[in-house]
């Protein structure tokens, strides 16, 4: 190739590199104006980019509020959980499926073989459901403690009740959404949940290239939530919680509640059911709160208002006397517990001692009236809720339109009330006739500051009883507990005189009728201690609890009442009183009995009865022979006259003296099985007794009668 064509490439090959670096640095150029103008690369956008790599952000993570009891002591608190994570495959799997499922079991709550289903699973990692999902520090350092390969933790927050299954209907629980953030799901959690709940906070900052801060810090602080202290105290709470929780495993009742109260403030010291659940572990199956949401008939609790009305209004006079067993509305026939006569011609007081429906009947139609009596029950305010600061109250029914209902309303059946609205009115009558409403949050505090965002103070709903009434009521109720022939006399604590009422509540079958069988009753017993100044209110109920043949339905109940109330009163440091006190209130007056032989059987039954005392007439003609003649004996006392054709009488709860003091007047040989007082007779009502003949008796404690099988189940 001459020298010529030789240039001629030359310059052809420096040209066309010329060209293409200038085609270079044109599209430099262009995409440098392109960036510059868009400032966007490969569709992102290069300040976002930039943003990202010098502006720094992290979350702040608010607290929930605590839950208190009144002195202070954590209920509900936040804390940290992990959630454990298994890799299967990757860089560090599971080396053991065998030994990592046998040593996972002693700490989750799975067995080996879950352990393991989950573990042979076909994934890159899997977790371990709910067993897994909340775990604590504590469970966490022992497994890290085991040093298994293959397996991670990540941090969250979960909600921790130190306590476990304690106040748990009250209290409720919160657990952890999809966006982690907790929420009450139950109870008080869930009623304050806007009170409790957090705000998460935020920090900014630039950064340079090795993400280090510079420049000022742009935070929002996190918001923790309000703290809320309940009237609940822990002591008294965990001696309701361990009665109960005894009880509910001896007798597997259908449900069992209790309630403890200051009368004096209306304060709830302490409220539970069962069954119930443990808000760690949510398993829970029963959402209703029984003390406030479950209105059911109530028994002879509620001849408490009964007889404070009567007593309030100057028509209670407990010396008088009524024959008991029976007493009509209409044709419809209102029966004491034990039928027949019930205990014969008996003083109010021996009535309300022994629940005599028959009692309570004439209290309400016949002292009262009807109108006053449905005004008490205004009063008392057992039409309406109670307001109390729980959710779920359920709303009650008292059924007033027929007389047969205003009857069986009085003692106890029929119409239906909650637990709370119980204990409500029953605070008029150890509270000096004031009614207090009942209340559980104390109050709302602002965290770091301490400022008090919302304060309950006690609350007066009415007094339907002057202070004179409500101390005699109490009065009166002592005996039901202190008197041989009361229904209350297994709820008696030494030192601390109480009083109270005991209900036995029939359960309305899905037929409409009362269910049958000795277990098939909501049990019950109200009262308070000590008498004079009640410091506490106390309301348990057992539903249908599978009793032994030696037990009765007041035999779970009082175990609870009285560990309870002796247990609260002395950490309460209430002394006990002085045991002449409680004698002297139960004391009844001595009378000489009259000797009245000879005379008319009639006018001697008539003479008897004027000086206070029950005759027991058991023949016809004249009085032929009498017991007691001349001998002091208490007002109220039994005297037995003999006359012609004597007939056995209806010995139902009878004492082992009276049925002895018959035997010998009778000349008949008694047997005796049992205490307490008589069940069974086996000379029947009316026989004609001979000489010499076998009377054979049963006795047993006294317990609370059932309601009469004729009145009318709730709802008709």
């Amino acid at each position: 190739m001459n020298t010529q064509a030789r240039k001629f490439h030359m310059n052809t090959g420096a040209g066309c590199l010329a060209a293409i670096f200038c085609l270079l640095f044109f599209i430099l150029v262009v995409r440098f104006l392109y960036i510059q103008i868009g400032k966007e690369a490969y569709g992102q956008s290069l300040e976002a980019l930039a943003a990202a790599k010098h502006n720094q952000e992290g979350s702040i993570t608010g607290v929930r509020g605590k839950i208190y009891d009144q002195h202070g002591e954590v209920l509900a608190q936040d804390a940290s959980s992990y959630k454990l994570i298994a890799m299967l495959k990757g860089d560090e799997p599971i080396k053991d499926k065998e030994e990592t499922a046998e040593k996972l079991a002693t700490v989750l709550s799975l067995r080996k073989e879950e352990i393991l289903d989950y573990l042979n699973k076909p994934l890159y990692q899997v977790e371990f459901g709910s067993a897994a999902n909340n775990l604590t520090a504590e469970q966490k350092e022992q497994i890290e403690s085991m040093k298994l390969q293959g397996l991670l933790f990540t941090e969250g927050k979960t909600r921790v009740y130190p306590n476990g299954d304690f106040a748990s209907y009250v209290i409720g629980y919160a657990k952890a959404e999809e966006n982690k953030k907790l929420k009450g799901q139950f109870g008080l959690e869930q009623a304050l949940d806007k009170e409790l709940q957090a705000e998460n906070g935020k920090v900014a900052y630039k950064g340079d290239s090795r993400g280090l801060a510079y420049g000022k810090e742009d935070v929002i602080p996190a918001k923790n939530g309000n703290d809320v202290y309940l009237t609940l105290d822990q002591r008294i709470q965990s001696f309701l919680e361990e009665a109960m929780n005894k009880a509910a495993k001896q007798y597997e009742p259908s449900m069992l509640l209790g309630i403890v109260a200051d009368p004096k403030t209306g304060k709830i010291l302490a409220m539970s059911s069962k069954p119930s659940y443990d808000p760690n572990k949510r398993n829970i199956s029963y959402f209703l709160n029984d003390p406030v949401s479950y209105a059911y008939e109530p028994g002879s609790t509620m001849k408490i208002f009964t007889l404070a009305a009567a007593v309030n209004e100057g028509v209670y006079n407990g010396q008088a006397f009524y024959q008991s067993g029976r007493y009509y509305v209409g044709k419809t026939p209102i029966r004491d517990h034990n039928g027949g006569d019930g205990w014969g011609s008996i003083t109010f007081d021996e009535g309300v001692q022994r629940s005599s429906n028959v009692a309570f009947a004439i209290l309400a139609q016949n002292s009262l009236g009807f109108d006053k009596y449905n005004q008490y029950l205004h009063k008392f305010h057992l039409y309406e809720k109670t307001g109390i600061d729980l959710p779920g109250e359920a709303k009650n029914t008292i059924l007033f339109d027929k007389d047969i209902q205003k009857i069986t309303t009085a003692f106890g059946q029929g119409s239906t009330v909650t637990p709370i609205q119980q204990i409500q009115a029953a605070t008029a009558i150890a509270n000096n006739g004031k009614m207090m409403k009942p209340y559980v949050i104390d109050k709302i505090v602002e965290p770091g500051t301490n400022k008090v965002l919302r304060q309950t103070t006690p609350e007066e709903v009415g007094q339907p009883i002057t202070a004179e009434s409500a101390l005699k009521v109490r009065q009166l109720l002592e005996t039901v507990v202190t008197s041989p022939k009361g229904t209350g006399t297994l709820y008696k604590i030494d030192g601390y005189p109480v009083a109270g009422k005991t209900g036995t509540a029939q359960i309305p079958g899905k037929d409409g009728k009362y269910m049958s069988g000795r277990e098939n009753y909501i049990f019950s017993f109200l009262g308070m201690a000590p008498v004079e100044k009640p410091e506490l209110l106390v309301y348990v109920a057992i539903k249908q609890p599978k009793l032994k043949d030696t037990e009765f339905g007041a035999t779970p109940l009082s175990d609870i009442f009285k560990s309870v109330t002796k247990n609260s009163l002395q950490y309460l440091q209430i002394k006990p009183s002085q045991v002449k006190d409680v004698k002297k209130l139960a004391q009844r007056e001595n009378v000489r009995v009259p000797g009245v032989q000879g005379q008319a059987m009639e006018a001697a039954k008539l003479l008897l009865e004027k000086e206070g005392l029950r005759p027991i007439v058991l023949g016809k003609d004249k009085v032929v022979s009498q017991s007691s003649a001349g001998r002091d004996v208490l007002k109220g006392d039994k005297v037995f006259l003999l006359g012609t054709e004597n007939k056995m009488p209806n010995m139902g709860g009878w004492s082992i003296r009276d049925v002895m003091s018959l035997g010998d007047l009778l000349g008949v040989q008694v047997k005796i099985s049992g205490s307490g007082y008589v069940t069974e007779q086996s000379i029947a009502e009316g026989t004609v007794v001979q000489n010499g003949a076998v009377l054979e008796v049963k006795l047993a404690p006294p317990i609370e009668p059932q309601a009469t099988e004729e009145a009318p189940p709730a709802g008709t």
